[in-house]
């Protein structure tokens, strides 16, 4: 699986969660504590629940099902783009367009009529037209490059669907929830984690945490993709009997990885948090406290 590390966590700047009387209560369980007014999210949680994130992505993508990385926000915009691209999946990083998902067909025609302005303008067509002409169908390729470049070639429906901010892109979720497309979403405090199937309490709106987390779950494409081949390979060259046994072995190999060395560094982990919150910080995530509700 795609490995993360705490260090990572805190030098991106993961921790960071709003302003206190910016939250969602239901993000209450993902909260280590607050100081200077900021809700500080708990790493251990991000850590686990990223690591289940990642192992769903890596099998999904082991059997051959697609992933599109959505981030609309300036900040997220070019990472999404590249870290999609590297790993081969389909990426939104403009505009989400209403009924993307649900209204597939519709969609599917806007994506028809770029790909042949694209065909247009280099096969010559564009030379035997008017100027004006020219300019006008230019304009509108721009336009449909820039909000369709990413699933241009994306000829089915996703089957898992990767978020930066689940609230900014809340449109995105709930068309994927009505389709029962899995949704994988990096989710602040200020977001609502029953809406994803799979959340990553983190910082949604720092560059760095944005680039950590899209690196890493393509990362788990690729780890996914891989291992088609490689299962294709040993069933080839050794028959499917050895290929069954190495899975075997694999699976083996995963169980020892979350074994008593994830308990040792969730020690280490512990002491990481406490570190980042000082001395001057409330603690407030504890089973036996509440976090009450901020005033206005």
């Amino acid at each position: 699986m795609a490995n993360i590390t705490m260090k990572e966590l805190l030098e991106a700047g993961v921790h960071f969660g709003h302003q206190t009387k910016r939250w969602n209560p239901k993000m209450k369980e993902y909260i280590f504590g607050e100081r200077n007014g900021i809700y500080i999210i708990d790493l251990q949680k991000t850590l686990k629940m990223f690591k289940e994130a990642s192992k769903f992505v890596t099998d999904q993508a082991a059997e051959g099902k697609l992933v599109l990385f959505v981030g609309t926000k300036r900040q997220a915009q070019d990472a999404i783009a590249e870290e999609a691209n590297r790993c081969g999946m389909f990426y939104v990083n403009q505009r989400w367009l209403g009924g993307l998902l649900t209204n597939w067909v519709t969609v599917q025609k806007s994506v028809k009529r770029l790909k042949e302005l694209d065909d247009m303008a280099t096969d010559g067509r564009y030379e035997l037209l008017p100027k004006k002409e020219v300019v006008k169908l230019e304009r509108e390729r721009k336009h449909l490059q820039a909000n369709l470049a990413g699933i241009k070639n994306l000829n089915r429906l996703p089957d898992v669907v990767f978020v930066i901010d689940s609230n900014k892109e809340q449109i995105a979720v709930k068309e994927a929830r009505k389709l029962g497309i899995p949704v994988v979403a990096v989710v602040d405090t200020n977001c609502d984690p029953s809406e994803v199937d799979y959340v990553i309490p983190g910082n949604d709106d720092a560059l760095r945490a944005i680039r950590l987390f899209a690196s890493k779950i393509s990362d788990s494409v690729v780890e996914g993709v891989q291992a088609i081949g490689d299962k294709q390979m040993a069933e080839i060259s050794a028959g499917v009997q050895y290929s069954e046994g190495a899975e075997a072995t694999a699976a083996s190999s995963s169980d020892g990885f979350a074994g008593e060395p994830g308990e040792e560094a969730a020690e280490a982990e512990e002491v990481s948090m406490e570190d980042v919150l000082g001395k001057g910080a409330r603690r407030t995530a504890n089973a036996e406290e509440t976090i009450e509700t901020p005033s206005a």
